[in-house]
C-alpha cells in the first residue's frame, strides 16, 4: 500500500491591524479646512453673487422683526434713488467715500485722539463701505471677533463691488426707522413719495436719523434732528459743489 505524501500546511501570518484613518492631526487638517472655507471662500462668493444680486435681508432686520418692529424692505436701483440722497450720505458719513479703499486713517485716528480724551463720549469713524459691509453680512455688536470680519468684507466689497454698488447696497439697507430698511420705504413711510422724489431736505432728515434710527423721527423731527438735517443739508451742498460725490452721482 502506497503512503499518502504528508501534506505541507503554510503558516498564516498574522494580519497587520489597519492603520488607523485620520488622527488627531488629520482632525486638525479637516477644521482648518473648514475653517477656511467659511471664513475665507464663503464671504468672497457672497460677495460675488451680491454684487448683482439684491441681498435679501440681514441679520438685524432679522433681529428687528424678531422685536416686533416690522420689516419693511423695497429694493432700488442706484439710478431710481434721488441724487440728494447719495450726497447726504457723504456729507454726514463719510465725506471721503470716493478717496479712500474702505478705510479713512485720518478719521481713526482723529477718533482714536477723542476717545482717550472723551472716554463717556465715544466716537466712531467707519466709512460708509465699513458700515454696508457690516449691514449686509455681519451681526450687530462691536467685539472683536466682528471688527476683524467688517475689515475683511470691507476689502472684498471694495474690490468687488466698486463705490456705485457699494453706496447702492448702502442707501437700500441702512435702518432709517423702526423695521424700516432703505431710501424707498423710509419715504414711502415718512414723506408719501418715492426714493427717486426725495427732495434734499427730506434726504437730510432721514440721513440724520442713522446714528439711531428707533430713538429719532425723520417724519416728525425733534429739535435734534431738525439742526442735525440742517447741518447736513448744507454740507450736501459743498459735496455737491465739490464733486465729492462723482464717483456714484454724474
Amino acid at each position: 500500500m502506497a503512503r499518502s505524501k504528508p501534506v505541507k500546511v503554510k503558516a498564516v501570518k498574522p494580519a497587520r491591524p489597519k492603520a488607523r484613518r485620520g488622527g488627531f492631526w488629520a482632525f486638525v487638517a479637516r477644521l482648518m479646512g473648514w475653517a477656511i472655507m467659511i471664513g475665507v471662500v464663503v464671504p468672497v462668493v457672497l460677495t460675488v453673487i451680491y454684487k448683482f444680486v439684491p441681498p435679501p435681508g440681514d441679520i438685524l432686520m432679522a433681529v428687528r422683526a424678531a422685536q416686533g418692529r416690522g420689516w419693511d424692505y423695497r429694493w432700488r436701483p442706484i439710478n431710481k434713488i434721488s441724487p440728494a440722497m447719495v450726497e447726504a450720505a457723504v456729507a454726514s458719513e463719510d465725506a471721503r467715500f470716493c478717496d479712500h479703499h474702505g478705510f479713512d486713517f485720518d478719521a481713526i485716528q482723529k477718533a482714536m485722539e477723542h476717545n482717550e480724551k472723551h472716554p463717556n463720549k465715544i466716537r466712531g469713524a467707519s466709512t460708509i463701505s465699513q458700515q454696508t459691509a457690516k449691514n449686509v453680512f455681519l451681526w450687530p455688536g462691536r467685539d472683536w471677533v466682528r471688527k476683524g470680519f467688517e475689515a475683511y468684507f470691507t476689502v472684498l466689497i471694495e474690490a468687488i463691488w466698486g463705490k456705485e454698488r457699494i453706496m447702492e447696497v448702502y442707501l437700500n439697507v441702512a435702518e432709517m426707522g423702526p423695521g424700516t430698511y432703505g431710501a424707498e420705504a423710509a419715504a414711502r413711510r415718512y414723506f408719501k413719495t418715492d426714493a427717486a422724489h426725495l427732495s434734499p431736505d427730506q434726504a437730510a432728515r432721514l440721513v440724520a436719523v442713522l446714528p439711531n434710527p428707533i430713538k429719532y423721527k425723520a417724519g416728525t423731527p425733534g429739535k435734534y434732528v431738525r439742526g442735525r438735517a440742517a447741518h447736513i443739508g448744507a454740507a450736501a451742498g459743498t459735496v455737491r459743489r465739490a464733486g465729492l460725490a462723482d464717483c456714484v452721482v454724474d
